[in-house]
């Protein structure tokens, strides 16, 4: 799919359809993590895949949001700080974190170029995760991932002018210079 089309179609989808997903598009959605930059090449993201409606309404719960339930399928996104720090020390905390989100939106467009639907999950009991899927304390929970096809059509909705959240040079400084061109 062409990407600008692929940017503007990815959306935080909220409800879900019947029609079956299977482990081989998971897995591809996961794939797409990999391709994400990491600080010094070290991966310190990981998955579970959840299928078991009993786990997946568990996780539903330890967010507080309902809707998480009606997906055939949760990746919980976890990272492993302790394999950064070995290298960066005090700045492993906020390389895992962005390293996360990078693997989180490589997960959210390839989950949308092969037409399936997510939402990233940012709020949820970590404790309660941790203890639904197992992990040790070590670990930390990034986000779920609730994946299915998207009951509703899409709707593509205003995004922020970018005259309005970008400056040049420095702060506040919202005139361009002349030989760049934004296009819309």
């Amino acid at each position: 799919m062409e990407f600008e089309k692929l940017l503007k179609m990815r959306r935080s989808v909220r409800k879900y359809g019947l029609r079956r997903v299977t482990f081989q598009q998971v897995g591809e959605i996961c794939n797409a993590a990999t391709f994400s930059p990491m600080a010094g090449n070290i991966y310190s993201v990981r998955f579970i895949v959840v299928s078991t409606k009993k786990k997946i309404k568990a996780l539903a719960g330890a967010a507080e949001q309902p809707f998480i339930a009606q997906a055939p399928f949760v990746v919980v996104v976890y990272s492993d700080p302790l394999l950064v720090k070995k290298s960066y020390g005090s700045r492993a905390a906020m390389y895992v974190r962005q390293q996360a989100g990078a693997a989180i939106e490589n997960m959210l467009l390839r989950a949308a170029d092969i037409g399936l639907g997510s939402c990233w999950i940012g709020w949820f009991d970590e404790e309660i995760v941790k203890r639904i899927v197992r992990l040790p304390d070590n670990v930390q929970v990034e986000a779920l991932l609730p994946i299915g096809h998207p009951l509703e059509k899409h709707v593509v909705k205003k995004k922020p002018d970018l005259k309005l959240i970008t400056y040049f040079e420095d702060f506040k400084q919202e005139t361009m210079p002349k030989e760049i061109k934004v296009s819309p």
